[in-house]
């Protein structure tokens, strides 16, 4: 499955958040691969982050990193730097941006 998020980085912090993406644990790589995901990408316009992520149940793929150690770390760094968070809750599961329209 195809997964679109809408996330915001704090204007003050855009440099740390990038800076931060350049060092992404191999640890959490792994973990987000083992958990399903194929790929992820994020794009930044200002302070808004768009992501697209492929895996096999997004849910499952939330259910598995939840509690993880280092994506506990992880996502504590980035509550340092977003304003807007992922949920991991069921509702963060159904959270992905409905879509518009695809090229057919």
């Amino acid at each position: 499955m195809r997964v679109a998020l809408h996330t915001t980085v704090r204007a003050d912090r855009v440099d740390a958040y990038e800076a931060a993406h350049r060092e992404v644990p191999v640890e959490l790589t792994d973990a987000i691969r083992a958990a399903g995901a194929s790929s992820w990408t994020i794009w930044r316009s200002g302070t808004d982050l768009f992501h697209v992520l492929e895996c096999e149940d997004y849910g499952r793929l939330l259910a598995e990193l939840e509690k993880l150690p280092v994506n506990v770390a992880w996502q504590a760094r980035m509550a340092e730097l977003l304003d807007v968070v992922h949920d991991y809750s069921d509702e963060g599961a159904a959270a992905g941006l409905p879509v518009v329209w695809e090229l057919p």
